[in-house]
C-alpha cells in the first residue's frame, strides 16, 4: 500500500500501553505498538506521536482525589514522560531512531520541545514522541496532539482507540448504534461525541486539520489508515457526515 500522507501525528492513549492490566505498562503491548509504528515509518512516512498518561495517573480521575487540579495535572504530565520513554525504548529495539521531546524540562530523559528541532528530526526520518502534554495544567493530551500537529504541519491526526471509529451512541450500551465513516467537526461538538475534548476539536476545526479515529488493536490498521482506507474508522473533517451502517 502506498501512503497518502507524508507526515502524521499519532495520538495514543496511555491505556493503549496497559494491555489487559488494570494499571501500568505492559511491555509486550508497547512492543506490539512499536512494530505497528515501524511498519508505517518503513513506508517513508514521517511519524510524530503524542502519548497520554491515563494508565498511570490522570489529573481528573478518582486517583487524584481532592488534590489541587494543577498539581494533579503536572503529575499526569510526568506519567506521559514515563510512557514516552517506554515507547522510545520499544522503537529503538526495532532500530527505529526516536527522540522524546518534553514540554517540561527533564534533560536527563528528553529534549526540550523546540518546534524547528522537532521538524528537523522528522525530516531526518526520526520518530518524535511529544511528552508532558502542552506543559500546562487544565489542557489534555488531546489538546497537545492538536497543538503539536499544527506546529509541525502534520497532514492528519490519527486518534488510536479501542473502537473502530465514532458511533452515534455507545456501541456497548446500544448495539444498534451507527458508525460514521465521515463526520464534521461541528456535528462532533453539537452531539458532544467523545472523540477528543472540545478544545482539541475546535483547534482542528479552526485550522482544517482532519482527524482519523480507528482501532489500534487491530494489526495493520495504521497502515490502512496511512493509505487512506476510510473503512477502518471515522474521518472528522469539514464535510458532511456519512454513516456506514456498521
Amino acid at each position: 500500500m502506498d501512503p497518502v500522507f507524508k507526515r502524521i501525528l499519532l495520538k495514543l492513549s496511555g491505556e493503549a500501553l496497559m494491555g489487559s492490566q488494570s494499571y501500568g505498562i505492559d511491555t509486550a503491548i508497547a512492543e506490539s505498538v512499536a512494530r505497528e509504528i515501524k511498519a508505517v515509518h518503513d513506508l517513508g512516512v514521517e511519524v510524530a506521536i503524542v502519548v497520554g498518561g491515563g494508565n498511570i495517573f490522570r489529573g481528573v480521575s478518582e486517583s487524584a482525589g481532592n488534590m489541587d487540579r494543577a498539581a494533579a495535572d503536572y503529575i499526569g504530565m510526568l506519567a506521559t514522560v514515563m510512557n514516552a520513554v517506554v515507547l522510545q525504548d520499544a522503537l529503538e529495539q526495532l532500530d527505529v531512531y526516536t527522540r522524546v521531546m518534553s514540554a517540561i524540562d527533564i534533560p536527563q530523559l528528553a529534549e526540550p520541545f523546540i518546534r524547528r528541532r522537532a521538524v528537523r528530526h522528522l525530516e531526518k526520518k526520526r520518530v518524535v514522541i511529544f511528552a508532558a502534554g502542552t506543559g500546562n495544567p487544565y489542557f489534555t493530551t488531546d489538546s497537545a496532539a492538536a497543538l503539536r500537529a499544527l506546529e509541525i504541519e502534520a497532514e492528519v491526526i490519527f486518534k488510536a482507540t479501542k473502537v473502530d471509529g465514532i458511533y452515534s451512541a455507545d456501541p456497548v450500551k446500544q448495539p444498534d448504534a451507527t458508525r460514521f465513516e465521515k463526520i464534521s467537526y461541528q456535528e462532533v461538538l453539537e452531539k458532544q461525541l467523545k472523540v477528543m475534548d472540545t478544545s482539541a476539536i475546535s483547534l482542528c476545526m479552526d485550522n482544517d486539520l482532519p482527524i482519523m479515529v480507528f482501532n489500534m488493536k487491530v494489526p495493520g490498521n495504521i497502515i490502512k489508515a496511512v493509505s487512506g482506507d476510510l473503512s477502518i474508522g471515522t474521518l472528522v473533517t469539514v464535510g458532511d457526515s456519512a454513516a456506514s451502517g456498521a
